[in-house]
């Protein structure tokens, strides 16, 4: 009995706070609809309904809170999804902002870690020396006369391979990290890319800023899958604050852009077990309150994307 009554007064708050959020009037909606999901916590739709409210009334942590716990009963549930993407992400996909710094900087070598199907290995203009690197590269494009893909793990390549020699004594002017989606492998490859760079280079590492708990996990999920590599950014954010780290809101999960590199840095390299067991422990519910200023988010704005390549 005391059941069934939560459940009718929940359904009228959230008749009540609907109401006042048709009547624009969120921050009162916000109340009702909270109090509506609190009494039937496994209602996802209730849920929804007050992130959509918080998010109105400019209470981001809130909105992100009830979309979360609302995707947790419904993961399908497109209004909470459609809402977690429009909190932050924004304007063109990372595939398009990666053309556009291909474009920009115009690199005269580029490195891809995780090429996959060679989609973005292609963006690289035909006088770019390019190298990709995938233990399973699965290439729908014959690739142009200036790449060369190697069909191995990342450590092994770096470990194997002379990758200035590969480009004729040159630097690695523009690489992306795209690989297995787990922080440990991205931290070693900006690592060993570092390395390689000039303090005028630039690194880009995709999927840097998650949809949800379900897709950060480190177990594969069908579907797009982040992982923890957003774990990476906040590593670099405390360790290394002598880089320019920016995480660009571009669909569908965000590409961060590092310079101001320096090759000759030992932090990683001589820290790496600690710093991975630090950030193994840390857990996704880091990003429940302000996630943008923790993950440097950065408006995808072409020209103020620009302002960040420093040329």
């Amino acid at each position: 009995m005391a059941a069934m009554l939560r459940e009718v007064i929940a359904q009228v708050l959230f008749i009540r706070g609907s109401g006042l959020l048709e009547a624009a009037r969120p921050r009162r909606a916000l109340a009702y609809l909270t109090l509506a999901a609190r009494l039937a916590s496994g209602n996802a739709g209730y849920f929804s309904a007050a992130a959509l409210a918080a998010s109105k009334a400019g209470d981001t942590d809130a909105a992100v809170r009830h979309c979360e716990r609302a995707l947790q009963l419904q993961p399908q549930l497109e209004p909470a999804h459609d809402l977690l993407f429009n909190l932050f992400l924004h304007g063109e996909p990372s595939l398009r902002v990666l053309e556009r710094i291909h474009r920009h900087l115009k690199p005269r070598t580029y490195v891809e870690i995780g090429i996959e199907t060679g989609r973005s290995l292609q963006l690289a203009a035909p006088e770019t020396l390019a190298l990709g690197v995938d233990p399973q590269p699965q290439l729908r494009i014959v690739p142009g006369p200036n790449v060369r893909v190697f069909a191995e793990p990342s450590d092994e390549f770096f470990a194997r391979r002379d990758v200035r020699a590969e480009f004729g004594g040159l630097p690695v002017d523009l690489a992306l990290i795209d690989g297995l989606h787990h922080f440990e492998y991205a931290l070693r490859d900006f690592m060993n890319l570092e390395r390689l760079c000039t303090p005028q280079s630039t690194i880009l590492l995709d999927d840097c800023f998650p949809h949800d708990r379900r897709t950060a996990e480190r177990e594969r999920f069908n579907g797009f899958w982040s992982g923890d590599v957003w774990k990476v950014v906040v590593l670099l954010k405390k360790y290394r604050p002598d880089l320019s780290v920016h995480t660009v809101a571009a669909p569908p999960t965000g590409m961060c852009v590092v310079r101001n590199l320096d090759p000759n840095s030992r932090f990683i390299a001589d820290n790496l077990q600690r710093l991975v067991d630090e950030f193994t422990k840390l857990d996704y519910g880091y990003l429940e309150k302000q996630r943008g200023k923790k993950l440097n988010l950065f408006p995808n704005d072409w020209e103020r994307i620009r302002s960040l390549l420093g040329t």
